[in-house]
């Protein structure tokens, strides 16, 4: 009884909110940590457009890929039986599994009924599993949460859907909880991405040596000195 009544409640706070739920065009990483801006949004406010860190660009309705999974799921079973012709004693084993699961990515929506049930029932979270990888999916949904209260800076999180209308499963979605963190673990790949500064700091060095082996012309290497030049200067 207790458990049905905590259902109702959270689904009543759900729809409260949903009822108060704002929707703002566009927002930046800079924005996300500024408290006079940060202050006013509140939590499930939908994002139509976000430019990440490294000034990427996401939006609604755009396609991403799964990258590598960064987390692992360990599991132990013990096995057990006996040996001679009666059965005058035995012997067990233990062995240990490990599967490679994502950090970031879990099944289903954010607070789906999936989620409610489980936390009701003592489970843990479903994460996206090793067999993802490489999936290309839509972006559904991209919705800022505070990291707390609301004097706290705010996260995004991205709801996926399965390409041509499928479904992932029973979850039918799967949800990336930061975002930004999906992005700089590589679990969360993104079209036209843009370099980072120390990937073009480290492409430079890259250069830089191949010139000296004479593997690269010094056109060559200020060629691409003129192009990345921007990127480490962050301009």
């Amino acid at each position: 009884m207790k458990k049905i009544f905590t259902l109702i409640t959270f689904i009543l706070l759900v729809t409260t909110n949903l009822n108060a739920q704002k929707e703002i065009d566009s927002l930046t990483y800079e924005n996300t940590q500024d408290i006079n801006f940060f202050k006013d949004i509140k939590n499930r406010t939908l994002v139509k457009k976000y430019k990440t860190i490294n000034n990427n660009v996401i939006k609604i309705g755009d396609t991403i890929i799964l990258g590598y999974p960064t987390s692992q799921e360990f599991s132990s079973k013990t096995y057990s039986g006996s040996y001679g012709n009666k059965a005058r004693g035995g012997i067990s084993s233990t062995r240990s599994t490990a599967k490679k699961t994502y950090e970031f990515i879990k099944m289903g929506r954010p607070a789906g009924f999936g989620s409610v049930m489980s936390s009701l029932n003592g489970d843990a979270e479903t994460m996206a599993s090793n067999s993802l990888k490489n999936t290309k999916a839509i972006v559904e949904e991209i919705k800022a949460y505070h990291q707390g209260s609301k004097k706290k800076p705010l996260y995004l999180v991205m709801v996926l859907g399965e390409m041509n209308g499928k479904a992932f499963g029973i979850n039918k979605y799967l949800s990336v909880m930061n975002t930004e963190l999906a992005i700089e673990s590589g679990e969360v790949l993104l079209k036209n991405r843009k370099m980072t500064r120390d990937e073009a700091i480290a492409k430079l060095r890259e250069g830089k040596e191949l010139m000296e082996i004479e593997m690269m012309t010094k056109e060559e290497f200020e060629k691409l000195k003129k192009e990345l030049g921007p990127i480490i200067r962050n301009n």
